[in-house]
């Protein structure tokens, strides 16, 4: 079934919502992943013709790291080229001081997004970002071919790779020559330390740094997940994952070249798409654990809207915010994109449902999913990110065990504390 959403359906969003009386040139820094982009400039043409301003695109890299390092760059420097910023979940108390306070802007709608989300975007009281899209990412599965060996979705990280050993073998031997059992974000990046937070938390390793400030990485459970994901490097994954990030394990996986993956939602959509070798063959399930009835864990992600304080045309940019947050916009995002609407009453709609079957399903997993310790380690937290995944990265290389590397990733986030975070 296909859903289109002409320009009036995405216009509606703005009835009722007070327009500036005039018109203005503003701009939207926004991601390259995926089709991101396609659907930005889409409904920035809807708002466009509703409004009478005109919104241009900032290209920005796929990479969350290099995003946000241009970022900080940009506010540092009072830059007034770029009015709204899609800005990833963990970023708040780091840039809360470059962003426009938006609570007064959004109090008619507040009270519609996800309490844990709008409180995440909170910093001292202040809105700094309205909520866009939710995530947590899945294992995606080709359920062609484990119903061809009779394999049931891996409940713990072992049986995961043991099917995908035996299915990738079997395969091979048939002649798919270049198929891999498992693909994942291996780079030296943020989302390396999503992956590895999912491993160590999921084996009952803590999650880096708890919410009272502790240091709890140096431990054996953390050590022995990491070990158990080096395993997989050369066997089950191709020793080029240590250079993937989102979209070169999506292009694996949607060539037909991988039995699991590990990425977000959006990939869920783009895998269903026409030209994928892997469409209507594949499902999703919740990621594994360590053991049987250890509790999976999902690292808590998402992308969010801030206006910031240097845009010459604030008004207008927060009124594109609210429009690009709204019930229609994210219905259309969720429909096209496979997005997580941040919205509770979307997941009833029947329109999502019938376009992304997994997305009700999915509303459980994000609400219980691990945060990363940006809320703990506030403004150092890209620090103690980089320090944590080069730690990862080095163990999945070689260079050194975990728990060497996590002995030594301690003591560099324990001088980095100091007196406090």
């Amino acid at each position: 079934m296909k859903f289109r959403f002409t320009t009036a359906v995405i216009a509606a969003a703005l009835i009722g919502v007070a327009m500036p009386s005039y018109a203005a040139n503003i701009s939207i820094s926004a991601s390259s992943t995926g089709k991101n982009l396609d659907l930005f400039r889409k409904q920035l043409d809807a708002f466009e013709k509703a409004t009478g301003n005109k919104v241009s695109i900032v290209t920005m890299p796929s990479s969350s790291t290099e995003q946000f390092s241009q970022y900080r760059l940009w506010l540092a420097a009072g830059n007034k080229d770029v009015d709204v910023y899609q800005t990833d979940v963990i970023w708040a108390p780091q840039l809360a001081d470059q962003f426009l306070d938006l609570k007064d802007a959004a109090k008619d709608v507040a009270g519609d997004f996800f309490p844990s989300i709008i409180q995440s975007q909170t910093v001292n009281g202040r809105l700094v970002a309205m909520p866009l899209y939710t995530d947590a990412p899945a294992l995606f599965y080709r359920k062609d071919l484990l119903d061809k060996y009779g394999k049931q979705p891996p409940k713990t990280w072992d049986e995961m790779a043991a099917t995908a050993k035996e299915i990738q073998d079997k395969e091979r031997e048939a002649g798919q020559k270049d198929l891999w059992g498992y693909v994942f974000q291996g780079n030296a990046y943020e989302g390396l330390t999503c992956n590895a937070l999912e491993w160590i938390k999921s084996s009952g390793g803590g999650q880096i740094i708890e919410t009272d400030g502790t240091i709890s990485i140096n431990n054996e459970k953390a050590a022995a997940a990491i070990e158990r994901a080096k395993g997989w490097v050369g066997t089950i994954s191709p020793g080029g994952v240590l250079a993937y990030q989102e979209e070169e394990s999506r292009g694996v996986w949607q060539t037909g070249n991988a039995v699991f993956m590990r990425n977000w939602p959006y990939a869920y959509a783009l895998g269903n798409g026409p030209d994928s070798a892997v469409k209507g063959k594949f499902d999703v399930t919740t990621l594994p654990a360590a053991a049987d009835g250890d509790k999976p864990s999902s690292t808590l992600g998402g992308w969010n809207l801030a206006v910031s304080k240097y845009s010459q045309n604030p008004e207008v940019a927060i009124e594109l915010v609210k429009f690009l947050t709204s019930k229609e916009s994210q219905k259309q995002r969720a429909i096209e994109l496979s997005n997580l609407p941040t919205l509770s009453a979307l997941y009833d709609d029947k329109d999502i449902a019938a376009a992304a079957p997994f997305m009700p399903n999915w509303k459980p997993i994000f609400e219980n999913a691990v945060p990363r310790p940006s809320a703990s380690a506030k403004v150092k937290y890209n620090e103690v990110s980089a320090k944590f995944w080069t730690a990862v990265h080095n163990t999945l290389s070689g260079n050194g065990t975990a728990a060497e590397n996590l002995e030594l990733l301690e003591a560099d986030l324990t001088s980095l504390k100091g007196d406090n975070w």
